[in-house]
């Protein structure tokens, strides 16, 4: 595991080491309501160079950003709810697909599978700084 303390004009640092260790599967994002995991997509899809606005996808359940990166939101109706409409199989499409509220099981159904992801745990310490823990494994 990578533990990263950051500032938002400090977190280029941790997304070149996803993007260069990690360009395509799962990043499961977890953590606290305002943490800060649809920033971290924000930045992600800007660094990627895809000029698509970026918006939670909490009540829309997807949202998706140029071709071929997808954004879910698993918080309102949790993981049963998202298999239930078949969405596990969206996340075995070519790209980067990152999934908010990801939990343990999902992690176990996305490993059983042999699907590519990454954890990322995110933690506000302070009003302008996040701890990042990462989990490649």
């Amino acid at each position: 595991m990578k533990r990263y303390e950051l500032g938002l004009s400090e977190i280029d640092v941790l997304l070149s080491n996803i993007h260069d260790n990690f360009e395509s599967g799962i990043i499961i994002l977890r953590g606290d309501l305002a943490s800060g995991k649809t920033t971290f997509v924000k930045e992600m899809v800007k660094k990627l160079g895809v000029t698509d606005i970026v918006t939670s996808p909490t009540f829309s359940l997807q949202q998706c950003y140029g071709e071929n990166i997808f954004h879910y939101d698993m918080y309102n109706h949790g993981l049963e709810h998202f298999i239930s409409l078949g969405m596990l199989e969206e996340l075995d499409k070519e790209g980067l697909h990152f999934v908010e509220w990801g939990d343990n099981e999902l992690k176990k159904i996305l490993d059983s599978a042999e699907i590519k992801n990454i954890t990322i745990d995110i933690k506000k310490i302070a009003q302008d700084k996040r701890e990042y823990r990462v989990n490649y494994a």
